[in-house]
């Protein structure tokens, strides 16, 4: 890496993002990633990683995992090579990554970015990857249904070992053998069934001998009866491994055909997965994207060394190119000057990667055609060079290649030697850069250089403060005042004799004096109007809080206003069209009687309608009425109530207390709260206890609502049970599932000796509800596991 890139450690930024991608060809690519000095690349990278930030921070980081570069092994493919298992699964492995990549942009709907080329570039390929996790399990095993053939050769196998297992389970069982057999059990070796028999009984047992214990005690023996069958099967496993190496060949050729959409397809994941890796490191570094130029103007609002505490370090405010080509530091030692060079240093060449900075809002950084760097103690023992000549020889070589495209970074410029003499250095090295264009930004201890700033048009001071009081750096960078050293300030503070301090100030000479006395006034004016600043800004925010608070109150009252307007015109039309239904009934009705004046009964006819109108005159009164009306013909006091009694108000729901016993209309005098009214005895309920309160009965109807909730699961574990308990949980569980409205679910049995697998199988091929099952691929846990479709 260049040396100047490595001195303002943009390497190890570099680790970080790597360690945010997810394979190893984006991390590579990570790892080399090198800033661009053109600003339309530069910009075209920032674009990316911002629409990759976004797409993050609305939808969530897409998962690139397991992916591993699959063109070695598909140009082996290409030219008829047959693959192994690993080589076929990683290359599923891949094809199921590009498949949920594009899966995953397409859920995120209405949101279109500079990165939908890349995605639709992706060509998933459902059919190969199907093809390849159907008849491979694992890299050790082919699925039984991965041919027809195949599947024939296994039934056969087990078919004859069954018949094997059958015959010596009776030798081992037979009272006749028992006593000639080491164990009763059978077992194999050199893959062919066998019985462990004594070796003193060898001869009595016939059979070949296949292997003997450690100890000689023990010989394997496979009797005659079963060795044509273990010849079969022999035959049957080299038949076995033929059809395997068919079916991988022919894997690899289907593969091979598709060899360029999967490479082109995985170099658009590495890309992406490069690309969301920078969106990754930005989230961790609370970073934002900065404006990118290419006019040499660098301007960084709180801004943050992204290798410091994020919690810890202080963030500056630093402007460069602007209104002046040269920035000139000073300030104490350990106030942050070398973290202010390193910070504008750095994030200039984050930004030329494409990456996003821990500074605020509206930063500009510039892409530059070079960055040099003098930064450290560089003396080299080897070369005979003490600090003062490394650091010289460093500054030749700026010297002689900075050009107006360049940003130079020099830290305690012209120190090591004698002080006259490095600063008049420094200041012919800053007045050479300049005429040769370079932006530059220097730190110094010399008061020469803090004149030289004050002096020349387009160089600026800056300096590092430093609290007196509490003798700590503030690490705060402040732009437009010369740093001060403090050193008489720092005796003091510390308990030097103040004669001895007044001495040395008079062995200053004039010049330096005025100039420190200048600074020092400007320092105090600068603080006195920094907590005036500080006043107004905390007034102002205050301000805005209130105007903004009595704003958002107005909303408030402006939306209860419209909707209780909205309920008064919706009430309001409700009562005028039910006015109107009755009115014109009523019209109706003295239309008709009208035109029956002459009838004979016109007097009881006219009665009748009177009281009509006034049932419905009364019905909308009721309707009018605000109170809502219980019943309460089926509630009986379970005594007579008397003074002190807690009731409930039925009408108005309100609890009050009674005062006086009912009089002899039947109403009873109750204080509810501060009013004093009289009630209607069958309008109150008495609460005979405060733990339980009766509640006025609406109507007669109570409406009661249960719901039982239940925890969904999707998958059952049978490992380590009795296979006749497995099958019964194995019900309840399908059970549970329908009710559930599950569709799938997953029974876990392990591999171990098959026996709950085959069980499970077995009972799930008759089950009523199972649709359909198959054994797990890889990724799900391959014959550990049963998927089971049910319905």
């Amino acid at each position: 890496m260049n040396r100047d890139y490595k001195a303002l450690e943009l390497d190890k930024i570099l680790e970080m993002l790597a360690d945010e991608t997810s394979c190893e060809d984006s991390a590579q690519r990570a790892l080399i990633l090198e800033p661009s000095n053109n600003l339309e690349t530069a910009s075209r990278r920032m674009e990316d990683t911002a629409a990759a930030f976004m797409l993050t921070a609305r939808f969530g980081s897409p998962t690139i995992s397991g992916v591993k570069n699959p063109s070695n092994a598909l140009q082996l493919a290409r030219t008829g090579s047959s693959l192994s298992m690993r080589e076929l699964l990683d290359i599923a492995e891949t094809l199921r990554v590009i498949r949920s990549l594009q899966q995953w942009r397409d859920h995120c709907i209405e949101v279109e970015t500079c990165l939908d080329d890349r995605f639709n570039a992706l060509s998933p390929n459902k059919y190969l990857e199907d093809k390849i996790t159907s008849a491979i399990i694992s890299e050790e095993e082919i699925a039984d249904n991965a041919s027809p053939e195949l599947n024939n050769i296994r039934r056969k196998m087990r078919a004859i070992s069954s018949r094997i297992r059958e015959k010596l389970d009776k030798m081992i069982r037979s009272p006749e053998y028992q006593k000639l057999l080491q164990d009763p059990i059978v077992t194999i070796r050199s893959g062919r069934f066998v019985v462990p028999v004594k070796t003193e009984h060898r001869g009595q047992v016939p059979g070949l001998v296949h292997d003997t214990s450690s100890s000689g005690a023990t010989v394997f023996v496979e009797p005659m009866a079963v060795v044509e069958a273990n010849n079969e099967i022999r035959v049957l496993l080299s038949r076995e491994k033929v059809e395997i190496e068919r079916i991988l060949l022919e894997l690899s050729i289907e593969a091979g055909s598709f060899a360029e959409t999967i490479i082109e397809s995985y170099n658009m994941v590495v890309e992406l997965d490069f690309i969301f890796a920078k969106a990754r490191l930005a989230y961790k570094m609370k970073a934002c994207k900065p404006i990118i130029a290419d006019n040499g103007h660098i301007l960084l609002r709180r801004a943050r060394h992204p290798l410091l505490d994020a919690k810890a370090a202080v963030p500056i405010d630093v402007e460069l190119g602007g209104g002046y080509d040269t920035l000139v530091i000073t300030g104490p030692n350990t106030g942050g000057k070398t973290v202010t060079l390193k910070t504008i240093g750095l994030l200039t060449l984050m930004a030329m990667c494409g990456l996003m900075v821990p500074a605020g809002e509206g930063s500009i950084l510039s892409c530059f055609g070079a960055i040099f760097v003098d930064i450290g103690d560089e003396q080299s023992i080897e070369q005979s060079l003490s600090t003062f000549s490394a650091h010289m020889t460093n500054i030749i070589r700026i010297l002689n290649k900075a050009g107006s495209s360049s940003l130079v970074l020099m830290d305690e410029l012209g120190a090591g030697t004698d002080p006259v003499e490095g600063a008049a250095l420094a200041i012919a090295i800053l007045e050479r850069l300049r005429l040769q264009g370079a932006r530059i930004a220097a730190t110094t201890h010399y008061a020469e250089l803090k004149a030289f700033a004050i002096n020349t048009p387009g160089v600026e001071n800056g300096s590092c403060e430093f609290d007196v009081n509490t003798l700590r750096p503030t690490y705060r960078l402040l732009t437009g005042v010369p740093g001060r050293s403090n050193a008489f300030a720092i005796s003091e503070r510390l308990g030097m004799d103040e004669a001895l301090v007044a001495r040395a100030k008079e062995l200053i000479s004039d010049d330096n004096q005025r100039l420190e006395d200048v600074v020092e006034r400007l320092e105090r004016q600068r603080q006195t109007l920094e907590i005036e600043l500080k006043k107004a800004r905390s007034i102002s925010e205050a301000a805005r809080m209130s105007e903004q608070k009595a704003k958002q109150r107005l909303a408030e009252l402006e939306q209860i206003r419209e909707r209780e307007k909205e309920k008064a015109k919706a009430e309001a039309r409700r009562i005028v069209e039910k006015t109107r239904a009755e009115a014109e009934a009523i019209i109706s009705e003295l239309d008709a009687l009208r035109k029956e004046m002459n009838a004979a009964n016109f007097s009881a006819q006219v009665g009748e309608a009177k009281s009509r109108l006034r049932s419905r005159l009364k019905a909308a009164e009721d309707a009018a009425d605000p109170v809502e009306k219980f019943n309460n013909s089926n509630y009986k006091l379970p005594r007579p109530l008397v003074s002190g009694d807690d009731v409930v108000i039925v009408d108005i729901n309100k609890n009050g207390v009674v005062i006086a016993p009912p009089d002899s209309n039947g109403y009873v005098q109750v204080q509810a709260g501060i009013i004093k009214t009289r009630v209607k005895v069958d309008n109150l309920r008495l609460i005979e206890t405060k733990a339980n309160k009766l509640k006025p009965q609406m109507s007669g109807v109570t409406s009661v609502r249960k719901r039982a909730i239940r925890k969904v699961r999707t998958e059952i574990d049978l490992r380590g049970k009795l296979t006749d308990d497995g099958v019964l949980e194995l019900d309840r569980f399908i059970d549970e599932a329908l009710m559930s409205g599950i569709n799938q679910i997953t029974v876990i049995h392990g591999k171990g000796t098959g026996a709950m697998r085959a069980a499970v199988r077995s009972h799930l091929s008759g089950h009523p509800s199972v649709k359909s099952f198959r054994p797990g691929v890889y990724g799900e846990g391959e014959d550990g596991v049963t998927v089971v479709e049910i319905g």
